[in-house]
């Protein structure tokens, strides 16, 4: 997994204070708070329940446990732009403190929908291309996250390929050009950059349907010396389980860009995981300064900014 670095952590919700035990939340009648989840894939998404599980036993040991003084309104899109949307509307109505938005597609429908209430964003390739923020240092909106991914990391996807298999002469990139980050050139830049100094030649392979990454797989298997370069996109991710299956049935070597992928089978991956994201995310005490529901589009923006200033001093410090 490549570090996190500055300039990939936008930042997250934070307070400048320890949090208390859940009891003596419990004591000073603190008011129930509500967290907006609205995720990409489906809800019985193995990789999902991880993470979900994860954020939920560090919540409690921040003193927030679900059903006691949190409530959790959990909707998901399982990768359908209507049903995003919907969704997306669904949970604005239900003005909670915060929403916690997993994928692109999944954070620009609650961009459309809100700039009051705090939105908490994973898994997103370009927020600053997606105007989800400013600039990578100031969010200046509602929104700030985590970017798990960078346009770098496709010519280390090609890299390490050459390197798990030196005879590599074709390297195919398969993704859904209606949902990939800039319709697939965010990271086809950097392959294409980066292939031929390895000897490679590197050619896209769009897919729309399951249908046709089942087609244009066994297709370009017949073909000598390839890999595939499997693109982490909205589409390609609900869909992984078929593409690693699909690549070992072939016995094509391919490279994933998230972790888990490999842990589900897939040769190799180099891409983040998502469940350290979540543990830095939740680190901190996600309330002590979100008593936002009254104020100004302003002033939430400014409280993102602090809590952004916050939280990567905090983690400087922790790195010495």
């Amino acid at each position: 997994m490549p570090p996190m670095r500055r300039r990939e952590f936008l930042g997250i919700l934070s307070g400048g204070t320890a949090a208390w035990p859940l009891a003596a939340r419990a004591q000073q009648g603190e008011r129930v708070r509500r967290i907006g989840v609205l995720i990409n894939a489906d809800a019985n998404d193995p990789e999902w329940k991880r993470e979900l599980a994860a954020f939920l036993d560090q919540m409690k040991g921040n003193g927030w446990a679900e059903n006691v003084n949190l409530h959790i309104d959990y909707r998901n899109g399982a990768g359908d732009a209507s049903r995003i949307a919907d969704a997306a509307k669904e949970l604005v109505r239900l003005k909670p403190d915060l929403i916690l938005a997993r994928s692109t597609p999944v954070t620009r429908a609650l961009a459309q929908q809100t700039a009051s209430i705090p939105i908490v964003f994973l898994s997103v390739s370009d927020p600053v291309g997606e105007k989800f923020a400013v600039s990578i240092a100031k969010p200046g909106s509602n929104m700030t996250g985590f970017t798990n991914v960078e346009a770098s990391m496709g010519s280390k996807w090609v890299q390490l390929l050459k390197e798990a298999v030196p005879s590599l002469k074709l390297a195919a990139i398969l993704f859904n050009p209606a949902v990939a980050p800039a319709r697939g050139e965010f990271y086809l830049r950097t392959i294409r950059a980066a292939a031929p100094t390895l000897g490679i030649t590197a050619e896209t392979i769009p897919v729309g349907s399951r249908a046709e990454i089942e087609t244009a797989v066994a297709n370009f298997a017949r073909r000598s010396d390839g890999a595939l370069i499997v693109m982490p996109d909205p589409f390609i991710v609900p869909n992984r389980a078929l593409v690693i299956e699909l690549a070992a049935r072939h016995r094509l070597p391919a490279i994933y860009g998230f972790r888990n992928m490999a842990v589900e089978g897939g040769l190799m991956s180099y891409g983040a995981d998502l469940v350290d994201m979540l543990y830095v995310l939740t680190s901190f005490d996600t309330f002590e300064a979100l008593s936002v529901r009254n104020r100004s589009a302003k002033s939430v923006e400014t409280l993102m900014q602090t809590l952004v200033e916050q939280t990567v001093r905090a983690l400087l410090g922790a790195r010495g």
